[in-house]
């Protein structure tokens, strides 16, 4: 077989296995884990050309900052702790990487925490310098900078 039929038959493949865990799932789709996986699977083992390359670049692209940091979403409920914090913050008046408003229910946006006693989606500790995340506290209109 020539590398082109081999591309051909991984590409028929991955998309047998796509449609299969689609099928498989009760809710009728496959999670983003499952379709990345396969992805980086294909990717390995198929390349495309360099102008579909760069197309996709450009399509996936945002202009609107991620709100994650470290793998923790930025929004939730969270833990001030003294030790073992997932990030470290720094209370800034200017130039924050993010704004966060404190609201006591439904922190569901990014920027909104909630802080909890116990099972936080994230722990924090505050800390004068050197820290992941520049914090400044907001009434309104939370979110990365």
């Amino acid at each position: 077989m020539n590398p082109e039929q081999i591309k051909i038959i991984i590409v028929i493949v991955a998309t047998l296995l796509i449609s299969f865990l689609i099928d498989s799932r009760s809710s009728g789709s496959a999670s983003a884990e499952d379709l990345k996986k396969i992805a980086a699977i294909m990717g390995t083992q198929v390349q495309a050309s360099p102008e579909k390359k760069n197309s996709k670049k450009s399509n996936t692209s945002s202009s609107k900052p991620s709100c994650r940091k470290k793998g923790f979403n930025l929004y939730g409920n969270v833990q001030f702790v003294d030790s073992f914090p997932d990030l470290t913050i720094e209370y800034v008046s200017s130039f924050p990487d993010i704004n966060v408003q404190f609201v006591s229910s439904f922190p569901s946006n990014c920027g909104q925490w909630k802080e909890v006693d116990s099972f936080p989606d994230f722990k924090v500790q505050v800390v004068s310098s050197f820290a992941d995340l520049k914090v400044k506290k907001v009434s309104s209109f939370p979110g990365m900078e």
